[in-house]
């Protein structure tokens, strides 16, 4: 009996150890693999304009997720939703000194209550002015990434339990989330063009007639370039551009309504870059040619700004116009149109003067104005500072087709009172061929915003430029390309990469769960060694134990 008793406890020793370490690495191991999680994510802007630097300057990501509510950030990709997003959580976290900030937002912005959107669209420009190391990405949720981030957030709160032992023991033993991001560190761009176009309807009597000019930058601005769809500023603008080259197209094709003005549509690109296509494309006109539609009697230029929306509608100008002009008969003009056909828009005159020194221009009228030609911008915006013409908010759903439609007849008919003797005979015939398209303008803004048009995004084959490019050919003539490249020596504006990338979340444990795991084995093997030094000693003191016992027996 006595041997057997032996035999046993030697076997006990034996297997003891062994099976208690593999129990406590089944219970605290992560699980596996297949909890990783791969999602797009879209880096913050980063520019350079005018040798001011904007944005985050960095695109490498591989750190533990920690939710912004954390009391330590530092080294940790915070992720918060945008519901719970502030400015001061963002410099908490880059005070901090953390690796990397995701702003995760919904699928559906429209779900949105107004009061946080119209926050962070307000928030948008701080962010962009906030030059930083730390990248920046923005991430749509789904059901696995806010998975990750409810636990992520339990996680966190845990870190601030009273009890010192109680959060040595949940950070070993906790599941994190490691988010590592595939992408290489961004670099400049080098010898990017930004692609402007430029088509024209000759009026009855040759090159010599008075131009006028109509303009609109076809890019679009957000604090992310690949979530930035720009429905109302500009896609309103070139929507209404283009219907009004097709509505003057039919006018300018029949003998009895060929005006003696020409008329030069301008698709400028760059324009969220302080309008570096219109800069150059009078550049070229002006000074480096002499045959130009712009080097002779330039009537007026209107530009077209933010048109989708609301029920104002505002002539912006840098001076107000001479009475007589052909600028101050487009003002009248403006203010009949929709003072007896849609009294429901209320119309003004702004007037703000060029103020040169501030980094970029207000409206793209003004870089007409600094050539001396008299220009304005129609815009249903009061002020060139509304957050809503720089926001990734700026989506399909704030654009109003109705109120884009109503603008575009406005526009259209205040402009033919302009070029043609204002008779009630000629004005029947001008509304008889002047039918706006309410379908062709939904058409053209849902295509245009179906993809996003930061200018980061669009090279000289991109397809909107091609499409943008085909849809003038059909109803203009002499359509011309104009690309602009920044110079090399001393650049007005400089583009990177790595604007999209996919992130991967691994589960994983933390790093001291490495170090007590260690001292785990470390231990094991010390007391397994002393066991078997000593096994002697060990195995008379349990003779002794056990021996009265098996008397007993």
């Amino acid at each position: 009996m006595f041997e057997e008793a032996s035999e046993v406890l030697e076997n006990m020793l034996k297997w003891s150890f062994p099976l208690s370490l593999v129990l406590f690495l089944v219970l605290v191991c992560p699980l596996r693999a297949e909890a990783a999680h791969e999602f797009s994510v879209y880096r913050m802007q980063q520019y350079d304009l005018q040798g001011q630097t904007y944005g985050s300057r960095n695109a490498i990501l591989n750190t533990e997720a920690r939710t912004v509510d954390a009391e330590v950030l530092s080294r940790r990709c915070v992720m918060v939703r945008l519901a719970d997003f502030s400015y001061e959580k963002y410099q908490k976290a880059l005070r901090q000194s953390a690796g990397a900030v995701v702003i995760i937002l919904p699928q559906n912005m429209s779900t949105m209550p107004q009061d946080i959107v119209q926050q962070f669209m307000e928030l948008e420009p701080e962010l962009l002015a906030t030059e930083t190391i730390v990248p920046v990405y923005f991430a749509l949720e789904d059901e696995e990434l806010l998975s990750i981030y409810t636990q992520t957030q339990i996680s966190s709160s845990s870190q601030g339990s009273s009890s010192a032992a109680e959060v040595l023991l949940h950070t070993a033993t906790a599941n994190g989330f490691q988010m590592v991001t595939s992408g290489a560190q961004s670099k400049a761009v080098s010898d990017w063009a930004i692609t402007s176009l430029e088509g024209r309807l000759t009026g009855a009597g040759g090159e010599d007639l008075p131009t006028i000019v109509l303009v609109a930058h076809y890019d679009s601005f957000g604090v992310a370039p690949w979530l930035s769809y720009g429905a109302d500023s500009n896609g309103s603008g070139v929507a209404v551009l283009l219907e009004l080259a097709r509505l003057f197209s039919r006018l300018y094709s029949y003998k009895r309504t060929h005006a003696g003005y020409n008329l030069l549509f301008f698709l400028s690109g760059g324009g969220k870059f302080n309008y570096q296509g219109t800069k150059r494309w009078l550049e070229d006109n002006l000074d480096h040619t002499d045959s130009s539609l712009l080097q002779d009697n330039v009537a007026f230029v209107l530009c077209l700004d933010t048109l989708g929306n609301s029920d104002n509608l505002h002539l912006h100008v840098s001076k107000p116009p001479k009475e007589g002009s052909p600028q101050h008969a487009l003002l009248r003009e403006l203010e009949t149109v929709a003072a007896h056909q849609h009294p429901d828009l209320k119309f003004s005159m702004v007037h703000k003067k060029i103020n040169l020194a501030d980094d970029t221009l207000a409206w793209e009228h003004e870089r007409f104005g600094i050539r001396r030609l008299p220009a304005f911008t129609l815009s249903h915006l009061e002020s060139h500072r509304s957050p809503a013409r720089h926001s990734i908010m700026d989506m399909r759903s704030v654009s109003s087709l109705e109120g884009l439609s109503r603008n575009t007849k406005v526009i259209a008919e205040a402009l033919a009172r302009v070029i043609y003797n204002l008779t009630e005979k000629v004005i029947a015939v001008l509304r008889s061929h002047q039918q706006v398209q309410e379908d062709q303008l939904a058409s053209l803004v849902d295509w245009l915003t179906a993809q996003p048009r930061a200018a980061q995004l669009l090279d000289k084959d991109s397809s909107i430029v091609n499409t943008l490019e085909y849809y003038l050919s059909r109803y203009l003539k002499d359509v011309k390309r104009h690309l602009v490249r920044a110079d090399k020596r001393d650049p007005e504006f400089v583009f990177y990469d790595q604007l999209k990338q996919t992130m991967n979340a691994y589960r994983v444990k933390p790093a001291i769960f490495d170090l007590l795991l260690a001292v785990c084995i470390a231990s094991y093997l010390g007391v397994l060694y002393l066991a078997v030094q000593n096994f002697g000693l060990l195995y008379g003191f349990l003779r002794r134990v056990t021996a009265p016992r098996v008397k007993q027996h």
